[in-house]
């Protein structure tokens, strides 16, 4: 391989045709006269432009569609040197590093020699070691093109906004649970908003039998094993439902208040007595009827209650996980959309107030399709002021235009999943932390299971990655009719 041309921190270097290179490979310039070398990863493989080339290929085409019988003639033997010219490729390779003394920086703006210097494929365990991508709590995500393991540390999740993005059936969900386990193994506390029941058998192996995290598993599920008790219901957290989830106006929250004080004065909270409150209070009639609008759909989505001991699964469950780790799945599968909204804002509402109090450290959130229960004003208060309580979110979805842009902008760390849409390559590429030549080039060429990792997990080393299995129950399953003849 020899050095052809640098423009900004893009490097072309020429490679023979027997030189095995692909994309998303390291190569290392080494200049030994500087003592420095470049770190450069190959975002794209094309034949090398050679003028000549084109024309000699031309000639080689038959003539007419027929072939002409008979031995070539070559007295001068240049056909093996015209074929090597022909075959060379030009490698893309963009500049992640410069290596001098052994540290790493991020400055692209030395040049190495082009006689003096030599460039070779960097092994991926040897890249890991420079770049430090270990620690101390290590989650194992899978293996490297060169089928070495690629170790992530669990403390840079850790306080960090975290997506995983790709197509249908390309492996997110996977990936959320072997992340998701791993956490949990440390002993982290786990919220899970699980829209298609992918997540209920995290504490069964793919036999049926119970594995390590099986106590650690709390499901949840509205209405069933998961209902509040508005005794216990703090009025700032039941107003945030109100007015973010069913959208009560302004004036109609206020007279909410003033009800909901009165009964609580009295000592009278309970949802008849609601009921019998709004019915009576003297106000506007619009301002009524507003009020036993929301007033009927608490009471339809069956997740209120007054029976104070059936309302403690959530208490229950975060005092479990926060002594020994655990996961707490909000099965949200068979729940219609206006309730889901209202046990989101319910358990987003009830984290603050726990992480506020100390009851809780901090949280770990999977959002599953968040923009089917996340209202779009509220993603922003996710990722920045909630971060600041201690809930730590990760978006997993396969519609990456639903996220909206500024999230993108703070993500720490993308796991990118295979995508051909130009559309979706492009929403993801303005993502702070990586660049659009990589994202566009690397992530279509991705095969089922692979992802491409970027951000603070590799030290800004884009990986390829094929994800490990883990021995879990699989729920989830598209239901197939022809599934017999499969």
């Amino acid at each position: 391989m020899k050095l052809y041309r640098k423009e900004g921190n893009i490097l072309q270097i020429l490679s023979s045709p027997n030189e095995n290179i692909e994309k998303g490979d390291y190569l290392l310039v080494e200049d030994s006269d500087a003592n420095k070398a470049l770190i450069a990863q190959v975002i794209d493989v094309q034949f090398a432009s050679v003028p000549g080339v084109l024309e000699e290929l031309l000639r080689s085409l038959p003539d007419d569609g027929e072939l002409v019988q008979g031995e070539d003639f070559d007295p001068l033997e240049i056909a093996p040197h015209v074929t090597y010219i022909q075959d060379a490729s030009l490698l893309m390779c963009r500049i992640r590093a410069t290596v001098e003394n052994g540290n790493l920086s991020p400055s692209s703006s030395w040049l190495p020699s082009r006689s003096q210097s030599s460039i070779k494929k960097l092994p991926i365990p040897k890249l890991l070691e420079l770049a430090h991508v270990n620690g101390r709590l290590p989650i194992i995500l899978g293996e490297t093109k060169d089928s070495s393991p690629l170790a992530i540390d669990a403390t840079h999740l850790d306080g960090r906004l975290n997506i995983i993005t790709g197509k249908k059936e390309t492996g997110k969900s996977h990936l959320s649970k072997l992340l998701m386990t791993s956490l949990v193994g440390y002993k982290a506390t786990v919220v899970v908003f699980d829209l298609n029941g992918e997540y209920l058998s995290l504490g069964m192996t793919s036999d049926g039998k119970r594995n390590a995290n099986y106590d650690k598993i709390h499901v949840l599920t509205p209405s069933q094993n998961f209902q509040v008790a508005l005794k216990q219901l703090n009025l700032h957290v039941l107003l945030g439902i109100l007015i973010h989830a069913l959208h009560l106006p302004g004036t109609s929250a206020r007279e909410f208040r003033r009800i909901w004080q009165s009964l609580r004065e009295k000592n009278m909270l309970s949802l008849h007595e609601l009921g019998e409150a709004i019915r009576n209070w003297n106000c506007n009639q619009h301002v009524r009827d507003a009020l036993f609008a929301r007033y009927h759909s608490l009471l339809n989505s069956g997740f209120f209650t007054d029976n104070v001991a059936e309302a403690a699964a959530l208490e229950d469950s975060m005092l479990k996980a926060k002594e020994e780790g655990g996961a707490l799945i909000v099965n949200l599968r068979s729940t219609s959309a206006i309730d889901r909204q209202i046990v989101v804002e319910y358990v987003l509402g009830k984290l603050v107030e726990s992480l506020t109090s100390m009851k809780l450290k901090a949280v770990f959130l999977f959002a599953e399709e968040a923009h089917l229960y996340l209202r779009e004003t509220y993603w922003d208060d996710i990722v920045t002021r909630m971060r600041h309580f201690g809930i730590f979110t990760t978006f997993i979805t396969n519609q990456p235009d639903t996220i909206r842009e500024n999230i993108y902008r703070q993500a720490d760390n993308i796991f990118l999943f295979n995508f051909t849409n130009e559309h979706d390559l492009d929403v993801v590429s303005r993502a702070a932390r990586v660049d659009a030549e990589t994202v566009r080039s690397i992530a279509r060429d991705l095969p089922p299971q692979h992802c491409l990792a970027l951000g603070k997990v590799v030290k800004d080393f884009p990986m390829v990655v094929k994800t490990k299995t883990i021995d879990v129950k699989t729920m989830g399953e598209t239901r197939l009719f022809f599934k017999d003849l499969a």
